[in-house]
């Protein structure tokens, strides 16, 4: 259901469980439920859904101001990255995890679900490095303490059930001087809004933050707001990167046809035929002009072109969904 773009896994499995899938005929209410999906009639909410569509891997030059999110809220009226890909096969794709409304860089979109899960749940630990703008001075005592971890509470439902400590980050210093601190920090799981609550901790509060790589993607080529596929190497690294050693082998995720998941056996290409070229969004390699919807955006580009923001600005209220920075 997830690679058919009805939905993420965890929305999928709450239908399920819902009763509003239907296979073959027949009310499935529990799970696990395997299905063939070339094979199995599958109907959710009285529509069926569609034979599996090509997969799609794109990055997204994220700007600010922007949800990570298929959809706003019902009477908000904020951008969100779906908004920003325009993509010709028109595929359902989603984001892969979360970034904060305000923070920039590198994020997939995809329609396999199966991938997404992986790239996302801490059990695989795919690292997401950050480059990081700080406020003040970021002494040698402070990174150590980050590196250890730092307890941060833990919200579940709503509420605050106790704190926990944030797992081991790598954490580079690029440049710091008496105002400012920049860093480039790397972390292997994803609490909501982390790495501003690790920062705020140490008494660093976060200028800028950006997200410069997922795993062996690095972000580079795209100006704020462009797009493109990733290659074929880049999937088959991302793939990689996201596999389980426990179960799965160097080739990346595999599952049988009988789960209906996405991660099958790859076929592999004809030595004499050439290498598809990704697609990229046609200004890709261009300035793209983003609506601008808030003045704070335009101080954000005058301090980008000088490497650091004048002064801090106020953070906006915490997005719907959970995020990494």
């Amino acid at each position: 259901m997830a690679d058919a773009g009805v939905g993420s896994r965890r929305a999928c499995e709450t239908m399920i469980e819902d009763g509003l899938v239907e296979v073959n005929s027949v009310l499935v209410t529990r799970l696990p439920a395997w299905v063939d999906p070339e094979e199995d009639h599958i109907v959710v909410s009285g529509k069926p859904i569609s034979k599996s569509e090509r997969k799609l891997y794109i990055m997204l030059n994220k700007p600010a101001n922007t949800l990570s999110t298929a959809k706003d809220e019902p009477g908000s009226d904020r951008r969100t990255v779906i908004e920003l890909v325009d993509h010709p096969a028109a595929a359902r794709l989603f984001p892969v995890g979360r970034l904060d409304y305000d923070t920039v860089g590198l994020i997939l979109l995809t329609n396999d679900g199966e991938l997404a899960n992986r790239l996302t749940h801490p059990r695989y630990g795919v690292p997401k490095t950050y480059r990081v703008t700080l406020k003040g001075e970021l002494d040698e005592a402070a990174i150590k303490e980050l590196e250890r971890g730092i307890f941060l509470a833990q919200r579940k439902a709503g509420q605050t059930e106790g704190a926990a400590r944030t797992a081991h980050v790598e954490i580079e210093l690029v440049a710091r001087d008496r105002d400012r601190t920049v860093v480039s920090l790397t972390l292997r799981e994803g609490r909501n809004r982390q790495v501003r609550r690790m920062l705020a901790a140490v008494g660093c509060p976060v200028r800028k933050l950006e997200r410069t790589a997922m795993g062996p993607v690095k972000l580079k080529g795209l100006p704020r707001g462009g797009w493109r596929e990733l290659t074929r190497d880049e999937i088959r690294a991302l793939r990689k990167s996201a596999a389980d050693p426990r179960k799965d082998d160097q080739s990346g995720p595999s599952r049988s046809s009988k789960s209906g998941a996405s991660g099958g056996s790859r076929r592999s290409r004809p030595r004499n035929q050439p290498k598809k070229a990704p697609y990229m969004s046609p200004k890709a390699g261009e300035s793209i002009n983003i609506r601008n919807r808030t003045v704070k955006n335009a101080i954000n580009r005058a301090g980008n072109e000088k490497g650091f923001v004048p002064k801090p600005t106020p953070e906006p209220s915490d997005p719907a969904e959970p995020s990494d920075g």
